[in-house]
């Protein structure tokens, strides 16, 4: 004990010398989130008024921050705050002077915000992709970007800094809105442009940092893909298309192949070709574009050598405007010609014949002896060859009988031309001899043999003319004429004949013959001039000699005729014609050799008809030479496709062609050679390695785009198709071709669209593939490859939880447990979340059902899930089940819920043992017979409860200790208490615990103890007051039947008993009488019991007496029974000499009982009429009496120790009417034995009752508050019990 003693003597010096100790009036401090280490944060300032030397430091977890000077105060930054990680702070402040104990205070630390967060966007990366026919206006993405700061610092604000490509157009293409929303400004062309990256500004309204305001910004890129739509129609690739096919051919064969592309190059629709031409002979492959012949080709019966063919190539889908798309191009065809067709004749004059009708027959006629040369006149003859060029070459020749008088001109023919037949023996024209002259004209081509020749019969009419004919000097004149001459033109100046008649015979006329001779020339009818006719038109080209009679008609109409040959004379007025058309295709790298021909319609063999060929100087004129006689042409070096600028790869060179005449005159023709690309050229990437991210689960599934190039120049060797080369996840993911170019293709690669990444599941974040760029125009493919690393991004789309969904924790009642009780968990399996929990709803309960809102304000629940106790006032009783229904937000949320499904958090109110046990008060009175109660007996019950739970509210009775009332010895181990539980109560049984001293008179004062079980204990204590029934209230019954009998009869001996008494019968024993040594005659068996009430008292024999011969009936039913005596005595045998005296003696000794019994009536009834008037009168002494002056005279159940006025104050309770034992007519004395009974006699008015009572009967004070309490209607402040044991037999 010394060391207690000690640990005082420090406080008892502080307390006698008067030192206080310090006061720190500091609850909160506000520090910059931008405080640099080692600043000043802030000063604690305390408070002593003693002026003691003040000692500081700090502790808690917060604590980290700082740093204290222990003398100054002087709190400095230790470690770097943020506000946004943490913006409240709490540290314990001590304050020690050295004199007393040290002041501890709660310091709050409000971190206070700085500009020190640029804006973050969220969702990275922007992609979008969009139509090339969206509609300016339209908003095509919406960026977002968050601040974590607070105030003007967290508003951000967008801009666009950049576009590309970088043009002045494309950067006015969009424009932003201040939440975000990306918009488009104008029209978009997926031609011009396939792709749009944009910079994009975010900045926030600026702040304080450091002293200085700041505006902090980020950018970022938002990729924009234009998707192409089918808005162009396709297009043919290198035209012109021309090709040849010999006539005759067979059916099927292939002329050459037409080739369109869809422009939409995103599309890349399909085409279909098809020919619009009606009735041609040609077919083309929907799909390939193959043309081929499809019927019989015949040349000749073609309109033109030359077939022109509209073939159109269709996309299998409409177009966005619902039009097909289609485009046509013009295919030529040049028939090749074969000598398939023999010369016939026709009966008709050149130009205007149709070749309709051939002709065998023709008719003509010539005057007898008509010169040699001179043709057979009305003979319209044209015979043609429809070939063409040397196929149409063929002879002339006649045959038959008069094939030697005449002769055909010309003897060949190409193609077409006209045929006479002319005289080549006049003697042998003879109309004497032959008035019809027959002969067969031949037309042979020699390069047909098998269908050469065709034959027309001539038939020639001979005309008769006069003996005596001019004469012409000359038989034949051979003249000349320039072609083209003009009208007039003089071609001979006189052709004279003689006649040696005289007169008008000898008078000589002029005229040519034929008739149709007249329209080239005609001769002067006088003169014999020969002219140039008016209108005519000389070609030598189309005709280079005539053939005329000039005939000179003398007056007697005889006639002679010379013969005019008129060659015309050849003029260059022809330019070489060039035959076909040059459109060359070949191969790069391949030799171009063709000829050029041509004709010149000039006289053969002359300078005019003499062809020279030179290359004119051009772009390609030195890569070619050309022979200048043969006009062979070929290249002087190898041709590369790709050092052609022309798109379709044709080239042209100008080849002219003249004769040499003079003036020479030329044509020119255009040698377009076509150079066929060849797949010579290997893909290439622009980058060595491309590396991409993309969001989980994101709607736009383009991951990035490859490119690659290809230096070859047509579509199909330049065409980069891309694919993903077969490995690990390459399955995940497709990718598409598009053509940025020519030879220029980006491969957009994209997710599968049956294929879903979802961060959260996917066993590998990222996935390398290999992307094959192939060229396979050809049979040998040529590819590049590129490693491609694609990322998947987490996309914050998975919606929060409540971790585990129902959490418990348990918290102590009365403000015992502060601050942090629990931390409730949530998860998110998104990477990137900001997790706030949120208190949807408190509800309170008490044992499982509603406790309204007594909770509500009980705990706190802060975004971040802690869970703070808010009250003190926390108590088990009122609720012991706070369940807060919670959710969490995560306020980071792209997609789906951002809200968890309701959790719960059960809060336990764990019960403190504060309650103490409270006893449950019982009315009733407990009563015990010493004699008959045996260990273990029940005497008393308690019933008590305690709100606590658990062992707070377990109860456990125990006896503190017993007394007896009278004197203050203590009793120990009479009682004991057994605890038994009743619902809610427990119940403390009062049983005997060892034999009770059955002499003893009063009553036990019990005080029974409560005591809960759990620490800190409690206690409660009650006093029960036990009366005892003493052994001088022992009845002895003795009966005149067998133990036997007796003990069978028990129970309705027993009833009778009650009912006579109204009392409880408690049986001693049942023996044999001559055990007794009271034994009498005929007396067979003694019963020993006690007559007990609920209320304590018992009956004496006298008592007993009196009840049961007060009713006749019951006092014959107890004889009946075999009860003979009742009271104290010994039973004798009586002798049978004696019977009779003892009969006799018997009816005096009735007489004599009945006559005692009536006087004791009498006595009992004045007495009890005394004891009711002495209760009034201490009624009226009560009333007038205060308590401290009041007598406290014991008094005991079972005795007559009254108190003053002779009442007993111990039975000052309510008494049942069913306790009448019938000796009185006023009812009001019922509770007149041994009671104090408020009587309706008026006691005597006597104002110095209280100095009388105190002189005359002084009394104990605790007697004297009894009998206060009683007269004052007040119960006793001990608790009044009743005794269920004797309630059974209580009628």
């Amino acid at each position: 004990m010394a060391q207690p003693s000690l640990l005082l003597l420090p406080f008892l010096l502080a307390a006698a010398s008067g030192n206080t100790p310090p006061f720190l009036n500091m609850t909160i401090v506000y520090v910059p989130e931008d405080l640099q280490i080692g600043e000043v944060a802030f000063q604690l300032i305390a408070t002593d008024y003693d002026g003691d030397p003040l000692t500081y430091t700090i502790r808690d977890a917060d604590a980290f921050y700082f740093n204290v000077d222990k003398d100054t105060g002087v709190v400095t930054l230790r470690n770097l705050l943020d506000r946004e990680s943490q913006a409240r702070l709490t540290i314990t402040v001590t304050v020690n002077d050295g004199v007393n104990d040290e002041v501890s205070k709660k310091l709050t630390v409000i971190v206070e915000d700085r500009n020190d967060n640029a804006p973050v966007f969220k969702g990275l990366p922007y992609e979008t992709s969009i139509p090339e026919n969206m509609m300016a206006g339209s908003i095509i993405y919406t960026v977002s970007a968050t601040d974590a700061d607070t105030g003007n610092s967290a508003k951000v604000s967008y801009s666009i800094l950049e576009v590309i490509p970088d043009n002045a157009k494309n950067f006015w293409l969009f424009y932003i809105l201040p939440n975000g929303s990306m918009v488009l400004n104008g029209s978009l062309d997926y031609a011009t442009n396939t792709f749009y990256q944009l910079k994009i500004l975010a900045k926030d309204g600026g702040g304080l940092l450091h002293g200085v305001m700041v505006v902090q910004n980020s950018t970022t890129y938002l990729s924009i893909t234009v998707l192409d739509l089918p808005n162009l129609n396709p297009r043919f690739l290198n035209e012109p298309y021309s090709g040849s096919v010999p006539e005759n051919c067979p059916l099927g064969v292939t002329v050459l192949t037409v080739t369109a592309m869809d422009r939409d190059t995103g599309v890349n629709d399909e085409i279909f070709y098809s020919i619009t031409n009606a009735s041609v002979p040609f077919a083309i492959n929907t799909t390939t574009g193959i043309i081929t012949v499809s019927g019989w080709l015949d040349r000749e019966q073609l309109p033109s050598e030359e077939v022109l063919l509209e073939v159109q190539a269709r996309e299998k889908n409409l177009d966005i405007h619902g039009m097909v798309a289609q485009a046509s191009t013009l295919v030529t065809i040049l028939v090749v010609d074969v000598n398939d067709n023999k010369p016939e004749f026709y009966q008709c004059s050149l130009p205007s014949c149709n070749f309709t009708e051939s002709q065998s027959n023709f008719t003509g006629s010539i005057i007898e002896h008509s010169s040699s040369k001179v043709p057979v006149s009305n003979l319209s003859i044209v015979a043609h060859d429809p070939d063409k060029g040397i196929n149409s070459t063929f002879e002339l020749y006649l045959q038959g009988g008069s094939a030697s008088a005449f002769t055909v001109s010309p003897t060949r023919i190409v193609g077409t031309g006209e045929v006479q037949i002319l005289v080549q023996n006049p003697s042998a024209v003879d109309y004497e001899i032959s008035h019809v002259m027959v002969v067969q004209l031949i037309a042979n081509d020699t390069g047909n043999p098998a269908n050469c020749c065709s034959v027309a019969t001539v038939t020639i009419d001979l005309i008769d003319t006069n003996d005596h004919f001019p004469e012409f000097p000359q038989s034949i004149y051979s003249l000349n004429v320039m072609e083209n001459s003009p009208e007039g033109t003089v071609i001979a100046p006189n052709i004279t004949a003689y006649d040696p008649d005289s007169g008008a015979y000898g008078q000589i006329t002029y005229q040519l013959l034929p008739e149709t001779i007249h329209e080239t020339f005609t001769v002067n009818a006088t003169s014999g001039a020969v002219l140039v006719a008016t209108g005519a038109s000389l070609d030598r080209e189309t005709r280079s000699i005539y053939y005329a009679n000039i005939q000179a008609k003398d007056g007697g109409g005889m006639v002679s005729t010379a013969l005019l040959e008129i060659s015309v004379l050849d003029e260059n007025d022809n330019a070489p014609i060039v035959t076909g058309s040059y459109f060359i295709s070949v191969e790069e790298g391949q030799n171009v050799s063709t000829q050029i021909k041509a004709i010149d319609n000039d006289e053969a063999g002359t300078p005019n008809s003499k062809l020279g060929f030179r290359i004119l100087p051009g772009l390609f004129s030195n890569n070619f030479t050309i022979n200048e006689t043969t006009g062979q042409m070929h290249n002087t070096e190898p041709l590369d496709r790709e050092a052609l600028d022309d798109k379709d790869g044709q080239l042209v060179v100008t080849v002219e062609v003249y004769d040499h005449g003079v003036p020479p005159l030329s044509t020119l023709v255009n040698v377009t050679i076509t150079v066929g690309d060849i797949n010579d050229n290997t893909p290439v990437f622009l980058e060595q390695s491309y590396e991409f991210s993309i969001f989980e689960s994101s709607a736009d599934s383009f991951v990035g785009s490859v490119v690659a190039t290809d230096a070859d120049k047509t579509e199909i060797n330049f065409r980069i198709s891309f694919r993903l080369q077969s490995g690990s996840g390459s399955s995940n993911f497709l990718i598409r071709s598009y053509k940025l170019g020519p030879g220029n293709y980006s491969g957009q690669l994209s997710l599968d669209p049956d294929t879903t990444m979802d961060y959260d599941t996917l066993q590998q974040k990222s996935f390398s593939l290999v992307v094959l760029a192939e060229n396979t125009a050809t049979d040998s493919i040529r590819d590049a490859s590129v490693p491609v690393v694609v990322h998947i991004l987490d996309v914050n789309d998975e919606p929060p939880s409540i971790v585990p969904a129902s959490q418990n924790v348990t918290v102590s009642e009365n403000g015992t447990q502060q601050g942090l009780v629990y931390t409730v968990g949530a998860a998110d399996p998104d990477t990137n979340h900001s997790l706030v929990i949120e208190k949807l709803q408190v509800t309170c309960l008490k044992d499982s059902t509603s406790a309204g809102d007594v909770c509500w304000d009980w705990f706190v629940l802060l975004p971040n899930g802690s869970v703070l106790v808010n009250s003190s006032e926390i108590d088990f009783e009122l609720c012991d089940t706070v369940k807060l229904t919670l959710r969490a937000e995560d306020l980071y949320t792209e997609k789906g819920d951002r809200y968890s499904k309701n959790g719960t958090l059960t809060i336990n109110i764990k019960d403190i043992n504060d309650n103490a046990p409270v006893f449950l008060p019982v009315s009733g009175t407990f009563v015990v017979v010493p004699e008959i109660s045996p260990v273990d007996l029940q005497v008393a019950t308690v019933r008590a409860t305690d709100v606590d739970s658990g062992l707070g509210g377990t109860i456990t009775f125990s006896i503190f200790k017993v007394e007896v009332s009278g004197n203050n010895r203590t009793l120990e181990n009479l009682f004991k208490v057994v605890t038994t539980v009743e619902q809610n109560n427990y119940i403390g049984s009062i049983q005997v615990a060892s034999n009770l001293d059955s002499t003893l008179k009063g009553q036990y004062q019990v005080t029974v103890m409560a005591q809960d079980g759990a620490a800190p204990q409690h206690t409660a204590q009650t006093v029960l007051n036990i009366f005892t029934v003493d052994q001088s209230y022992r009845i002895r019954l003795q009966f005149v039947t067998s133990v036997e009998e007796v003990q069978s009869n028990l129970e309705e001996i027993k009833a009778t008993l009650t009912l006579a008494t109204k009392a409880a019968v408690y049986v001693v024993g049942i023996y044999s009488a001559e055990d007794s040594r009271a034994a009498r005659a005929q007396v067979k068996s003694v019963m020993e019991a006690y007559f007990v009430y609920s209320d304590g008292t018992a009956l004496d024999v006298s008592d007993l007496i009196r009840m049961i011969q007060s009713d006749p009936q019951l006092l014959a039913a107890l004889v009946k029974l075999g009860l003979a005596v009742i009271g104290p005595g010994e039973v004798t045998e009586p002798s049978k000499e004696t019977q009779m005296i003892g009969i006799i003696a018997g009816l005096a000794a009735f007489l004599v009982l009945f006559i005692l019994i009536m006087t004791l009536v009498l006595v009992f009834t004045t007495r009890s009429y005394k004891r009711k008037l002495n209760s009034m009168k201490a009624l009226k002494a009560a009333t007038t009496l205060s308590p401290a002056v009041a007598q406290q005279g014991a008094g005991i159940p079972g005795t007559n120790q009254y108190n003053a006025e002779g009442a007993n104050p111990m039975l000052n309770l309510p008494m049942d009417l069913s306790h009448d034992l019938g000796f009185h007519e006023d009812t009001s004395s019922l509770a007149s034995v041994n009671s104090l009974d408020e009587n309706k006699v008026d006691s005597p008015k006597d104002n110095n009752l209280k100095t009388k009572l105190g002189k005359s009967h002084p009394t104990d004070p605790t007697e004297d508050k009894v009998l206060v309490a009683a007269l004052n209607t007040k119960e006793p402040t001990k608790v009044a019990f009743i005794n269920s044991t004797f309630n059974t037999t209580d009628l």
